[in-house]
């Protein structure tokens, strides 16, 4: 096997509590869209469910980009400007996204031990990279995220390989030498679209263990397992 150098990470529902996170924000942003009698049916189209309180594993709530949301909110409201609601949306996004993540450990202490460790460290995500850049700059992880990555980034969404291989190009590594890291199908995707040598599903976010045991070589609890999983 292949020596892991690169580590490639997921952001919502794999660095932050995706449900704490995302599912405030949504309505918020579903109520300043629609209005608030509206806001339980948008949100039900894009996959959350009320009485779990979750949005389903692979879902446009939960995995979907800006794009795909505005298509499907634009539908139930008869219409409108696509572009126009994509950068609304995505104005929402990058303002609430930085303010309002939870992270599930100590970010800094986390990717700073890493960082030591030599591992070359990435951020890519299907949310505005607007959004990923703010939560950086928020939790003080500049020095050591050395490449970060949205969906309107240039290099297409998940669960399309571009992000990974735009990580392996901005860095010098092979596929083979990076582990893809995330709580969805459309992460496992990417990296083994993009032949990625090692695919690693965490339990922070949509997805359950029989979601992503099918799809990732591992399925940890959450990041915080990784140092070891790595080690071993």
């Amino acid at each position: 096997m292949t020596e892991i150098r690169g580590l490639l990470f997921d952001k919502d529902g794999t660095l932050f509590d995706f449900h704490r996170t995302w599912t405030p924000i949504m309505a918020e942003v579903a109520k300043e869209i629609a209005g608030a009698p509206m806001v339980p049916r948008l949100l039900a189209a894009i996959g959350y469910r009320e009485e779990s309180g979750r949005f389903e594993a692979g879902s446009i709530g939960a995995a979907g980009n800006t794009f795909e949301l505005a298509d499907v909110w634009l539908g139930l409201l008869g219409g409108g400007d696509r572009e126009a609601m994509v950068e609304r949306l995505d104005g929402y996004f990058a303002r609430l996204g930085p303010l309002r993540s939870v992270p599930v450990t100590d970010l800094t202490l986390f990717f700073g031990g890493l960082k030591q460790q030599g591992y070359t460290l990435g951020i890519a995500t299907n949310d505005v990279e607007a959004s990923a850049l703010g939560t950086i700059d928020r939790f003080g992880l500049q020095e050591a995220v050395d490449f970060a990555v949205g969906y309107d980034s240039g290099h297409g969404a998940k669960p399309g390989p571009g992000m990974a291989l735009a990580f392996c190009a901005a860095t010098g590594l092979a596929p083979a030498e990076i582990a893809v890291i995330g709580d969805n199908s459309h992460d496992l995707d990417m990296g083994r679209s993009a032949g990625a040598g090692l695919l690693v599903g965490v339990l922070t976010g949509a997805s359950g263990r029989d979601d992503l045991a099918p799809l990732a070589d591992h399925v940890i609890e959450s990041i915080e397992n990784l140092p070891a999983l790595l080690e071993s």
